[in-house]
Formats: C-alpha cells, sequence, structure tokens
C-alpha cells in the first residue's frame, strides 16, 4: 500500500463529516463526493457541511469536492465508504465494471447490503470484483458527535490485510483518536450490525418506561446473542468483551447520540415506524439491519430473542408492549 495514498470519502453524512475531520489532521488533501451540488456550494462558501456537524469547520482549500462518483473514485486510491447501507447498491451499480478491483476499500457502513444480504466486505468482494486483501472496515465505539466536539475516542479496523489497516489507522490517529487493528473482518462488521438492532431494542424499552435494571439484563444477553451469531458466521478465537464488540454495542445502547436507540425510543412510546422515520434527520440503520439479519438466520438458525423481538416489532407490527413481554421470560 502506498504510505501516502490519495483518499476519497464517499458520503455527506456525520459519520462521513467525522472521518473526514480526522483525515484532515494528517492528510494535506481530501476527495470528497457529495450527492447534492447545492450542498457543496455551501460547504465552499460557509466552510462547513451544511446539515450534519454544522459546528465543524473546515479547510476547503484542502478539500476537492465532487458530484460525479466516477470521477471521484479516479482520483484516489484508497475510498472510504459513508453511505447508508440501503443506498449503497443504487449508488455504485452506476460505475464501470470492475472500477473499483483495484481501488483499497474500508465501510464505515455499519449495516447490510438489503438486495444481496452481504455485509459490505462480502458485497464489495462479490460484486465489485474488490480482493479481500484490499477491504477493510472502520467500527466504532464511536459516535460522529464526539469526533466533532474532539472527545476522547477510540476505533477498530479491521481487515486480513494489516498492513493496510496500520496505514490508514495512522492517518485516523490524532491527540482525541486512538485507532486499533483487528484482523476479524467478519466479526466486527456482524458485530457492528447487530448493535444496532440492539440498541433499537434499547430504545424501545426506554419508551415502555422500563428502567436501568431491566436494560443491564437486555444489553448482557444481546452481547451473548452477538456472539452466537459471530461465531456462527465465522468461528474464532475472538475476545467478545473488547472493545469493538461490547464497547460498540454499549455506546451505541446507552448514548444519548445513538439514532438507532431514538428511533426505539420513538416506537416505544407509541410513534409508526413511519413516523418515527419521518421524525428523524438521519438513517437508524438498525432498521434495514432488522429485516436482513432475520432473513439470513433463517439458515443459520441462531437463538436471537432480542433481534428477532425488534423484527416483529419492526416488520410484523406487534405491539411493544406485547412483544417485550414474551422477550422478558427469553432474557435471564
Amino acid at each position: 500500500m502506498l504510505q501516502h495514498p490519495h483518499i476519497a470519502v464517499i458520503g455527506s453524512g456525520s459519520w462521513a463529516t467525522a472521518i473526514s475531520k480526522l483525515l484532515l489532521n494528517n492528510c494535506s488533501k481530501l476527495h470528497w463526493y457529495f450527492r447534492n451540488a447545492e450542498h457543496i456550494t455551501y460547504f465552499k462558501n460557509h466552510g462547513h457541511n451544511p446539515k450534519y456537524l454544522t459546528d465543524v469547520k473546515f479547510p476547503t482549500d484542502r478539500i476537492t469536492f465532487y458530484t460525479s462518483l466516477e470521477d471521484c473514485l479516479q482520483s484516489a486510491e484508497l475510498i472510504i465508504l459513508a453511505i447508508p447501507s440501503a443506498f449503497i447498491n443504487k449508488a455504485l451499480m452506476v460505475l464501470p465494471q470492475g472500477m473499483l478491483s483495484k481501488k483499497l476499500i474500508f465501510s464505515a457502513i455499519k449495516g447490510i447490503e438489503p438486495e444481496n444480504l452481504a455485509i459490505m466486505g462480502d458485497y464489495l468482494h462479490r460484486h465489485h470484483q474488490v480482493p479481500l486483501h484490499h477491504i477493510g472496515v472502520i467500527t466504532g465505539p464511536c459516535h460522529a458527535e464526539e469526533v466533532a466536539m474532539e472527545k476522547l475516542s477510540y476505533l477498530t479496523l479491521a481487515s486480513v490485510n494489516t498492513d493496510m489497516a496500520q496505514n490508514l489507522a495512522s492517518l485516523l490517529k490524532c491527540e482525541y483518536m486512538n485507532v486499533s487493528v483487528s484482523d476479524d473482518i467478519y466479526g466486527t462488521e456482524y458485530a457492528a450490525v447487530l448493535k444496532n438492532i440492539i440498541a433499537i431494542a434499547c430504545g424501545i424499552a426506554h419508551g415502555l418506561g422500563y428502567g436501568d435494571n431491566y436494560q443491564a439484563v437486555l444489553v448482557s444477553n444481546a452481547i451473548q446473542e452477538i456472539k452466537r451469531y459471530v461465531d456462527a458466521v465465522h468461528p474464532i478465537n475472538r475476545d467478545i468483551k473488547a472493545s469493538a464488540y461490547l464497547g460498540d454495542l454499549l455506546v451505541t445502547c446507552y448514548s444519548q447520540f445513538s439514532r438507532n436507540r431514538t428511533f426505539g425510543t420513538m416506537l416505544g412510546k407509541g410513534y409508526s415506524v413511519q413516523h418515527a422515520q419521518l421524525e428523524m434527520n438521519m438513517i437508524a440503520e438498525g432498521y434495514y439491519a432488522s429485516n436482513c439479519i432475520h432473513n439470513i438466520n433463517k439458515t443459520l438458525m441462531v437463538h436471537m430473542p432480542i433481534s428477532e423481538c425488534v423484527y416483529n416489532i419492526i416488520y410484523n407490527h406487534t405491539p411493544p408492549s406485547i412483544a417485550f413481554k414474551t422477550l422478558r421470560n427469553q432474557l435471564s
């Protein structure tokens, strides 16, 4: 891998903005794709993203903005994808065949591509011919809002190509960001997907009026559920208590910045799924992930009572109070 690669960030949401902020601490130039040309104009004039993390000021003279995804990708060797999982297939399918195959790609997408029921690493490898050793994932525990405030935070970069991960880690590290490297790309990526579903469950419980005692039981059962699933998908020796797994689960379940917990709280308080989605300014990845994991698990048959509870509430329209009464007897 090049020591100082040209880097492109694909996406303009809060996580893409936070990652761009980190990269510009160590990179002299950044290529950045926005779908909306008006947002680029605003960004150039005002020095900040018009919709997300608006308090973060950027050196726009060091950023090249693009509305053409193909042009942006051609400009860089290392690509960071930060588009919601539900839209990634539509965004990439317009590219020339094989264009991504020679790129180094890190996914900052904590979701499953719904049309193919694939985590991002598998999706990129199978559908865009990206070699496995050119793929990595960026996972937490980390919220974009705290990165914006320069609160001490931690990231994990996972890839079978640890040299590639170490190189990007050096570009993301700064005085308020520590970055570690893992070779467990499957476990970290699936755990990042599942914790969003669990966070919805925690939000629903909060909305229903359950207290801290119940939340503690819910989360302790949840990490066991995640372990059962990732061990079924990719059985290797891993420490599920590590921050990439347990830490990411905890911050997503408890943080005020967790959009999945917020979404769940609204459901618990009686909002319909559609109304809760309309009220939110950002995508709750757990909404899409719940359906994907449910369908994948038809084959795996892993015992996942919390994830199934969330699925039943969102997709089978089971009233949250009834679903949680059923769940209560499956926790210990």
